[in-house]
């Protein structure tokens, strides 16, 4: 039997490979209807159409190497979570390290992203 460390870590991987494809229907299939995200700015927003969009295929590869760092996933029971990351992404039009933090929330035996934010 798997713990909600367990398969929240997978899930997380998952996401980077996601980042790596690029592979929207992961994204379309993890992040909640109504998942809000809190920007770089501070504003939050509802970000999965966005999200989805970023992560259309076309015109070469958006990232050459995700390295997701530094994680730690807090467990609420076995229907919740809390994941905080930095990440270190190269592509072909630079570099960036961002900071992630992610709330999942099992529902229906179905694990979602349900809030999250972004910073430098």
């Amino acid at each position: 039997m798997s713990t909600t460390h367990d398969e929240i870590a997978a899930l997380e991987e998952r996401l980077r490979l996601a980042e790596l494809g690029p592979d929207p229907n992961f994204f379309e299939e993890v992040l909640a209807e109504e998942m809000i995200m809190v920007g770089q700015d501070g504003q939050p927003f509802r970000a999965k159409s966005m999200v989805v969009s970023a992560h259309q295929p076309g015109n070469g590869p958006k990232f050459t190497s995700v390295q997701m760092t530094d994680m730690q996933i807090v467990e609420h029971g076995t229907a919740a979570a809390v994941v905080t990351c930095k990440g270190s992404y190269e592509g072909p039009k630079g570099s960036a390290t961002l900071k992630f933090m992610r709330v999942w929330l099992k529902k229906d035996s179905h694990w979602q992203i349900i809030a999250g934010s972004v910073t430098n």
